[in-house]
Parts: structure tokens; C-alpha cells; sequence
């Protein structure tokens, strides 16, 4: 979960990111990564410093620049709170992840110059005519380069209006945030075990094509295989196999290959440890050969799901049928 905060001066910004902060969200502001950017090049860190700063970087590195050194930093298994943003480049660099929510806290303007005036930092408009100046500032300017707060702020997908007391306002974030948990969504059964038969496919260590697939029974995973040579051989990718390091055409002297298919080393580990693959079912991101076709059938796996064609489908497609064993093919977006 990424939650972006946007909102005008003494709006409560900082006060529900350090709300998100105690409840295990990782805080990242993009005015922080202004202020570093303001020390390395040896400059007082004053809110106007930080303005003309962040319009520079903007105009020399794009409108999202700030954005796009915080986004490089995020790990998809945190959650975060991404504070400061204010143009709407920012929002489209963060929206590439899907799981970004952008919300506004919003406050009347004689209230957050309330806050301010009761916050007494140095920078912060002491008079009411220097926070409207501030306010009309930070908006919208014509360079599209420059802050441009009102058109970040119109890409909000929440409202938080803060005009209560702090407990009022913590109540409405933990609202919104069990709403987000709600709509968050979740991989399908059929997506989680085909990602992690993607991932196993990497420990493949075969010169020609990574294939790899598990075998699930009751929604567990019971064996795992990827294909590359046997158990105490040399690997493939050392040279084990002289088929595949010929680097001949695809399906060319087939039988001469000594590696050992993704489905094969799922369904013979299973066995090597003692385990039935009775009723299973079988992810992998091939389908399979003929060969594993017929390991299939005969190790009473009742399904096959997999993600792409291998060059030698219909056989396979028409014996698996024959026996009743069910096939699908599932597709990934690209």
C-alpha cells in the first residue's frame, strides 16, 4: 500500500503521515529529497530555497524527477507514506504502481493560517496577506515545469477533511485505509502459483529455455521443478549438456538432450520424497512435452495449467484429453 499525501499549507499533512509512520508505513517526503539535494549543492534550506530549487529540477531533469528518486526506492512487499506532492507529474510517476492512493487533506483556509501562526516556524507567513501570497504561489504557475499544487491536488482519489480534532482526523485515516485494504486486489490462485513456477524457472540451469512447474494439491504446494541436467551431473550451463550447447535449432536431436524437463523433476522429486501428486494439479509456464505428457497421465495429476505453447502442443493436448486430465491455459498481461 502507497499512500501519497497532497494538500495545502497546515492542511494536516504531516501530522497523518506521522500517524501512517507509527503504524508501520516507511515515510518518504519529496521536499526531503529537496532539502538533500539543497545541502550537497551548499544552499541555506529555506521554504523559498526549496521552491526555486524543486522548479529547477524540474525544468532540467522533467516535472517528475523528484518523484521518480523516490519511486527507485520502493520495495513492493512495504508499505509507505509518500508525503509533499505537488504537481501532477509526481502523481503519474507513483501511478505506475497500482497499488497508489493519492489523498488530499483539506482543511479552510482560516484554519490551516490558525495552524501555521500556532506552529511558529521561521518560514511559515506571520500575516494573513503573506499566506494568501504563499497560498497563490504554490497553486499553479504558467511554467508547467514549476509546483503546480491545484492540479496535483484535482488527481486526489480520496478527501480527508481535517477540520476537527486530532482524533477525529485519525479516525477518518484508518477509515480510508481499511477502504483501500478492501478494494486492494489479490492474485488469483491460478496467477499466484503460475508467478511462483516463474520464479522457480530462474533456478533453471538449462543453455536453451527456462521451464519450470509445481505441483498443488488442496492449494498447497507439494514439488517444485526446472529443467537442467540430473542430480550430481554437470550443469547445463557449464557445458553437461552437448546438446543444448551446440546452441542447434529449436527441436533439433531432442532425444540426445540430457536435461530433464521443469514437469519431469516436479513429479520425480515428489516421488523421491515420498509424496502422492495423486488428484494434483500442475502448473507450468510450458506446456508440456510428449514425453511429460505421459509422466503426467500416469502419476494421476488430474489438471494442467500453463501459460505458454511448447513447439510439440497438439499431441500432448490430444492425449491429456484422451485420459481426462484437464487442461487450461492461462495469459499474463505483458
Amino acid at each position: 500500500m502507497i499512500i501519497g499525501l497532497t494538500g495545502k499549507n497546515g492542511s494536516g499533512k504531516g501530522e497523518v503521515a506521522s500517524f501512517l509512520k507509527e503504524r508501520g508505513f516507511h515515510y518518504h517526503s519529496l521536499s526531503d529529497a529537496l532539502r538533500d539535494e539543497a545541502k550537497k549543492q551548499g544552499k541555506e534550506i529555506t521554504r523559498d530555497t526549496l521552491v526555486a530549487l524543486g522548479n529547477l529540477m524540474r525544468e532540467q531533469e522533467g516535472p517528475g524527477c523528484l518523484a521518480e528518486r523516490i519511486f527507485a526506492k520502493l520495495d513492493p512487499e512495504k508499505h509507505y507514506a509518500i508525503d509533499s506532492i505537488r504537481h501532477p507529474s509526481e502523481v503519474q510517476v507513483f501511478r505506475r504502481r497500482s497499488d497508489f492512493t493519492l489523498i488530499r487533506i483539506h482543511a479552510p483556509e482560516r484554519l490551516r493560517f490558525e495552524r501555521l501562526k500556532q506552529r511558529g516556524r521561521e518560514n511559515d507567513p506571520k500575516v494573513w496577506e503573506d499566506f494568501q501570497a504563499l497560498e497563490a504561489k504554490e497553486a499553479k504557475s504558467e511554467s508547467k515545469t514549476d509546483q503546480q499544487l491545484d492540479q496535483a491536488i484535482a488527481l486526489a482519489n480520496v478527501q480527508i477533511d481535517n477540520n476537527g480534532p486530532l482524533r477525529e482526523l485519525h479516525e477518518k485515516v484508518k477509515t480510508v485505509l481499511l477502504e483501500i485494504s478492501k478494494a486492494a486486489p489479490r492474485p488469483s490462485w491460478d496467477e499466484y502459483f503460475m508467478n511462483i513456477a516463474k520464479v522457480t524457472a530462474l533456478r533453471s540451469n538449462c543453455m536453451k529455455r527456462k521451464v519450470a512447474a509445481l505441483i498443488v494439491k488442496d492449494k498447497r504446494v507439494i514439488s517444485t521443478g526446472y529443467n537442467g541436467t540430473p542430480r550430481g551431473v554437470t550443469n547445463c550451463s557449464e557445458g553437461g549438456c552437448p546438446r543444448c550447447a551446440a546452441i542447434d535449432a529449436s527441436g533439433k536431436d531432442l532425444g540426445e538432450c540430457l536435461c530433464s524437463h521443469g514437469e519431469e523433476n516436479a513429479i520425480v522429486q515428489a516421488a523421491y520424497h515420498g509424496v502422492s501428486v495423486k488428484g494434483a494439479t500442475l502448473y507450468t509456464t510450458f506446456s508440456p512435452c510428449l514425453m511429460c505428457t505421459k509422466m503426467i497421465i500416469n502419476a494421476g495429476i488430474s489438471e494442467v495449467v500453463f501459460q505458454a505453447n511448447y513447439p510439440l502442443l497438439d499431441l500432448s493436448l490430444k492425449l491429456l484429453a484422451q485420459a481426462g486430465v484437464t487442461v487450461r491455459k492461462i495469459a499474463f498481461p505483458a
